[in-house]
C-alpha cells in the first residue's frame, strides 16, 4: 500500500509539473542560427528549459500558428523568400510540409486568419503583402494574390519606399491590417474568406515618419495599439469593426528624448492577457516599456522602463496565464524571464536566462 500511494504522488507531481510548462516557439535569423527552435516555459516558477533544435530551416525570422495549436507557419530563405508550413506533432516535434515561394523577396512577417484557412506575408524588401491558401492538411497551397503597397514618408534615409512590417486579422476575421514603415499607414484589406484573397479597405494614418511597425488590437477590440519604430512610440487608435476603420486617439513616447540614441528602435509590442497593461521593445536602449490601460479611455499612462539583461531585444512575448514575461535578445543570444506583477503591471527580471542563437521571434 504505501508503494503504491508513493507510484501515486510521483505520478500526480509528474502530471502537475507537465500541465505548468508552455512550450515556445523560436524563430531565428542570424549567425549560429539552425532553425526554428524550442523551449518549455515552467509557469509556476519562471524556469526555462535547454532550448533544443525543433527543424532545421534557412531564416525562420516570424512565426504563426493557428488556432488549433496543430500547425506553425515561418518565414524563410528557400527559394530567395518562402513561406512554411510545418505539422506540429503530438510529442511536439515538427514535420516540414512544404514551402511556397512569396513572389515578392523575403518576408518580415507571417500571420494565419482565426479560422486557419489563409496565410498572410508581408515583404518588407518588396513592399507588398501576399495571401495563400491553407489546404485541408495545413499545407500551404497557392499563391491567391499580391499586392504591391505605394507611398512614401518623410525620412529619406527610411521612407522613400513602402516597408510592410506586420499582418493580422482583425478580432472578427474580416479585414486583414498592415503596417508600412515606408508609407506611414497602416493598409487595411478586406478579406474574401472563399476566395482566400484580400480587397482594398482603407488605412489608418499614422505619425509622419513614425515607422509604423507591429500592432495589437485591445482585449475588447475597440482600440489598436500601433507601434512607431523610428520614433519609439505607440499610437492609440479608436477601432470601428462595423466599418473596419481606426482614428487616432493618442500618442505616447516609448522613451523619452533625453534617452534616446541612434540607433535605438521600437521593435515589438504585446497586449496583456487581462488587457491592463501594453508592453513595448526598444532596441539600442534594450527596454521594455510598460503602459497601463484606462479603462474607460483605452489610452495609455506610463508606468515603467525595465532592461532585458540583453541586447537588442526585437522580439518578447507573454505567457497566456499573464504571469511571465519572456525578452529575446537578438544580440546576446538570450532568453531573459520577468514576472508581472498583476496589480500594477511592473515588471520584475526572475534571474532566469536561456541560451538560443539568435533569436527573433517567440510563439507560444
Amino acid at each position: 500500500m504505501t508503494r503504491l500511494l508513493l507510484t501515486l504522488c510521483l505520478l500526480a507531481s509528474t502530471s502537475a509539473l507537465t500541465a505548468a510548462d508552455q512550450t515556445i516557439w523560436i524563430g531565428t535569423g542570424g549567425k549560429g542560427a539552425e532553425g526554428i527552435y524550442k523551449t518549455s516555459l515552467n509557469t509556476e516558477n519562471g524556469t526555462l528549459s535547454d532550448p533544443v533544435l525543433a527543424a532545421e530551416i534557412a531564416g525562420p525570422g516570424f512565426l504563426a500558428i493557428n488556432a488549433k495549436r496543430t500547425h506553425l507557419y515561418a518565414v524563410c530563405g528557400v527559394d530567395k523568400g518562402s513561406v512554411a508550413s510545418f505539422l506540429i506533432n503530438e510529442d511536439e516535434s515538427l514535420t516540414l510540409l512544404n514551402t511556397v515561394p512569396t513572389g515578392d523577396g523575403g518576408a518580415a512577417h507571417v500571420s494565419v486568419d482565426h479560422e486557419g484557412k489563409i496565410l498572410f506575408s508581408a515583404q518588407y524588401g518588396g513592399g507588398s503583402v501576399s495571401t495563400y491558401a491553407i489546404e485541408d492538411d495545413g499545407s500551404i497551397g497557392e499563391r491567391t494574390s499580391l499586392i504591391e503597397h505605394t507611398g512614401s514618408g518623410p525620412d529619406e534615409s527610411r521612407q522613400k519606399s513602402p516597408h510592410p512590417h506586420w499582418s493580422g486579422v482583425s478580432p472578427d476575421n474580416r479585414f486583414l491590417f498592415i503596417p508600412d514603415l515606408g508609407a506611414d499607414k497602416v493598409f487595411i484589406y478586406q478579406i474574401d474568406h472563399d476566395a482566400k484573397t484580400i480587397a482594398p479597405h482603407g488605412a489608418g494614418i499614422a505619425v509622419p515618419g513614425g515607422g509604423p511597425r507591429h500592432m495589437k488590437f485591445s482585449k475588447d477590440g475597440t482600440k489598436i495599439y500601433l507601434l512607431n519604430e523610428m520614433l519609439l512610440s505607440v499610437t492609440v487608435f479608436n477601432y470601428d469593426a462595423k466599418a473596419g476603420t481606426m482614428t487616432a486617439l493618442q500618442t505616447i513616447k516609448n522613451l523619452p528624448e533625453e534617452l534616446k540614441e541612434i540607433p535605438n528602435k521600437a521593435a515589438e509590442i504585446r497586449v496583456h492577457p487581462s488587457g491592463k497593461f501594453v508592453y513595448a521593445s526598444n532596441r539600442g536602449h534594450d527596454s521594455i516599456t510598460a503602459f497601463a490601460v484606462d479603462a474607460k479611455s483605452g489610452e495609455l499612462s506610463f508606468i515603467e522602463r525595465e532592461s532585458i539583461r540583453g541586447s537588442w531585444p526585437r522580439n518578447f512575448n507573454i505567457s497566456p496565464d499573464g504571469k511571465w514575461l519572456i525578452a529575446a535578445g537578438r544580440y546576446s543570444n538570450t532568453l531573459s524571464v520577468f514576472s508581472i506583477d498583476q496589480k500594477t503591471g511592473g515588471l520584475l527580471f526572475s534571474g532566469n536566462i536561456a541560451n538560443v542563437p539568435a533569436p527573433i521571434c517567440l510563439e507560444f
